[in-house]
């Protein structure tokens, strides 16, 4: 009687080999890592982050609109040029569309869109004076049960703002820098979603082209998402100030700014959040108690809402927790400063998808 040869045990799965092709040597796999790895510091190092967000935005945009456009182009099943075409349309779509809005942002509010930072510092000195006045826009039974110490916490908040009032103040070569980093990443970003491919590549481009995708799904998922919820979330403060707010007889300072500021700090997950609880409630006290505490119960339902979208939208998909998120964002703040906290998110999605398709976690 023959005895059946034991089962062999399954193959352990090679953290570098892709179905169907062969394996990237070690080596290889570890350049790209570094390259990677070398790249996105100097990214930092250099204040290049909105160029790569936009580079990545930009690539994901043309893809998208390039599958959108295939089906209705004309004799796009015939043969391959209709397919081509339609990265060129959507590329240039991509990168005309910016131009355009910017263009009618300028000429219909010039002032806006050129004084931002003038007019955030404004808003900075204005929120220092109302701190400083606190015990005067308090209702007297309110005040009086102010501890001793609080007129101290209130010139060291007031000092802090009028500091970052005065750094702001020197950001309007920053401020357009930025935008020029943005747009030259869009451009790349488009030009990158329609290249043609080399039939045949070495192990490096190789290597590199996998991390770029792995790149690519973190921002899809976390930076995505997050301008998604962003959008919710500046919508509905939007109607809040423009519209319930007036009907309520009470209008506040400054509000096209607080909106703008609504959705840029809404891009950072948690922090975002609470930096826009804290101007919006500062400012409508300057106007009434009874406007800080409305605004103060608005804002909080809001970003409950927002949590429940974000755990569900951006926690599910990454399996990344809130703890996970506060400890990677208040590290790298502290190393690269207010860009680390929108780098964070997305280079933390990043690392642990590496980490999970090597079966390291």
């Amino acid at each position: 009687m023959s005895k059946t040869p034991p089962a062999s045990p399954a193959p352990l799965r090679h953290p570098l080999r892709v179905p169907g092709q062969v394996p990237l040597p070690r080596g290889v796999a570890l350049a790209s890592y570094l390259l990677v790895a070398g790249g996105l510091l100097l990214v930092m190092r250099h204040g290049l982050l909105p160029g790569l967000l936009c580079l990545c935005l930009a690539f994901i945009a043309t893809r998208a609109l390039t599958r959108w456009l295939v089906p209705l182009w004309p004799g796009a099943a015939a043969s391959p040029a209709p397919a081509r075409g339609a990265q060129i349309v959507a590329a240039t779509l991509v990168v005309l569309l910016p131009v355009g809005l910017l263009a009618f942002a300028v000429t219909h509010s010039r002032g806006y869109v050129v004084e931002a930072p003038l007019q955030y510092r404004e808003l900075l000195d204005y929120m220092a004076r109302t701190v400083l006045e606190l015990r005067v826009k308090l209702p007297p039974d309110v005040a009086a049960h102010l501890p001793d110490g609080a007129d101290a916490i209130q010139r060291t908040i007031a000092s802090y703002l009028a500091a970052k009032a005065g750094a702001l103040a020197m950001a309007g070569r920053a401020w357009l820098g930025g935008l020029l980093y943005a747009y030259v990443g869009l451009l790349i970003g488009a030009l990158a979603a329609v290249r043609t491919v080399a039939p045949r590549s070495g192990p490096l481009a190789l290597a590199l082209a996998k991390r770029l995708r792995v790149f690519a799904e973190a921002f899809r998922q976390i930076v995505a998402a997050q301008i998604w919820i962003a959008a919710f979330n500046t919508t509905l403060t939007a109607i809040f100030l423009l519209f319930l707010m007036p009907l309520w007889g009470e209008r506040l300072p400054y509000t096209p700014a607080l909106i703008t500021l609504t959705f840029v700090a809404g891009l950072v997950p948690i922090v975002g959040n609470l930096l826009c609880n804290s101007v919006i409630t500062i400012v409508a006290l300057s106007v009434s108690p009874q406007a800080a505490a409305a605004c103060l119960a608005f804002l909080v339902l809001i970003h409950k809402a927002e949590y429940v979208i974000n755990a569900r939208v951006v926690g599910q998909r990454t399996q990344i927790g809130v703890w996970e998120l506060l400890t990677v964002m208040f590290v790298a703040e502290a190393v690269f400063g207010p860009a680390g906290l929108v780098a964070a998110p997305l280079f933390y999605a990043y690392l642990k998808k590496e980490l999970a398709a090597a079966a390291l976690v």
